[in-house]
């Protein structure tokens, strides 16, 4: 299955249908009367979003969704039926935008969440609606509504706990193989992956999170260099970032300061995200120079550098560990941030 994670879809609600316009004429009945019925109301278009789903890949083929006009109404007071909602599901996190894709019309980052995209049209009144004392044989019925006719984008951003940063062929597929049942694709060249990948994580019965991938950032990604930073946003909801760096590169800090750079430049928010800086691919070199390298970023960095191998696998449970233990402190920390905000939080419990 191929990933997408960004396009646009056009939308239109259906018509309500016309009011009918019709009078009770039967043998030996003196007074008919109108008896025009009402048109039904036309389809509306929604969008939920739904477990299972990891990707955009059916917006692809399809982009043009218009739901079904209501039915017209008809004599002896029949009245029309409304026509089929549409609901288009995608995946968790997917954000919906306007057409200027910067106005945000909905975040659908719970499953089941739901939204009223475009109203169908209201059917018309038939004319048995308009008698009266006065008018008792109205030759005059509304017509149905129009429908409501938009153009959006939807732009996916996964939902993950912690997310993998790093230059290109930094071992990020590694490690994510390593830690996770997830198969990515790992060669030996940059830019093995050109799309996000997600992986379970899972420690014990207890302890699981989601761990995204992304492809790698190179200098000038800011400016669309490379992949650019298009996939960065799966990394927004993160709570952890896990910045890898290759141990067997020349500079070591300068690798770690470029992607640092590039993702500040990106959103303030992923530079302030808590950061664990590791060294990968520690079986490549020897304990002294791989010492040396460590000094040298944790200098740079200001706090320890865990060492990780994903081909060997050490230190690669370690440092899940660390990384489960800040997911779970961020988000208790979230929480009662919400919890505050409403001012519902609950009393002291006392026995």
């Amino acid at each position: 299955m191929k990933f997408l994670d960004q396009c646009k879809v056009y939308i239109r609600s259906g018509n309500g249908g016309g009011g009918a316009v019709s009078f009770r004429r039967e043998k030996y009945i003196e007074y008919g009367g109108p008896d025009g019925g009402d048109g039904g109301n036309g389809g509306s278009i929604w969008m939920e979003a739904v477990e299972g789903l990891n990707t955009l890949i059916d917006y692809r083929y399809q982009q043009h969704f218009k739901a079904d006009t209501g039915i017209h109404g008809m004599g002896r007071n029949r009245h029309g039926a409304n026509g089929e909602d549409i609901v288009l599901k995608v995946p968790v996190g997917t954000q919906v935008l306007e057409e200027d894709k910067e106005t945000l019309i909905i975040d659908l980052d719970t499953a089941g969440q739901k939204i009223l995209l475009a109203k169908g049209g209201n059917g018309g009144w038939g004319n048995d609606r308009f008698k009266g004392p006065i008018n008792q044989a109205p030759y005059h019925a509304n017509p149905g509504q129009e429908g409501e006719e938009k153009l959006i984008w939807l732009r996916l951003k996964l939902i993950a706990d912690v997310g993998l940063a790093g230059l290109p062929n930094a071992g990020k597929s590694t490690f994510l193989a390593a830690a996770s049942a997830a198969k990515p694709k790992i060669a030996d060249y940059p830019f093995t992956t050109l799309a996000p990948n997600l992986g379970i994580v899972d420690l014990s019965s207890e302890e699981r999170f989601v761990m995204a991938d992304i492809p790698g950032l190179i200098e000038g990604a800011s400016e669309g260099a490379g992949l650019g930073v298009r996939f960065l946003g799966h990394v927004e909801r993160t709570a952890v970032l896990i910045h890898l760096v290759d141990c067997t590169q020349t500079d070591v800090v300068q690798a770690w300061q470029t992607v640092r750079t590039e993702l500040e430049a990106y959103a303030e928010e992923l530079g302030d995200k808590v950061e664990i800086v590791a060294l990968s691919k520690i079986d490549a070199l020897d304990p002294d120079t791989l010492e040396m390298q460590r000094e040298a970023l944790a200098e740079a960095v200001g706090h320890p550098v865990r060492l990780v191998s994903g081909v060997s696998g050490q230190g690669v449970k370690e440092l899940l560990r660390e990384a489960y233990s800040l997911v779970r402190t961020r988000k208790a920390e979230a929480a009662a941030a919400a919890e505050a905000k409403s001012g519902h939080a609950p009393p002291d419990w006392t026995p």
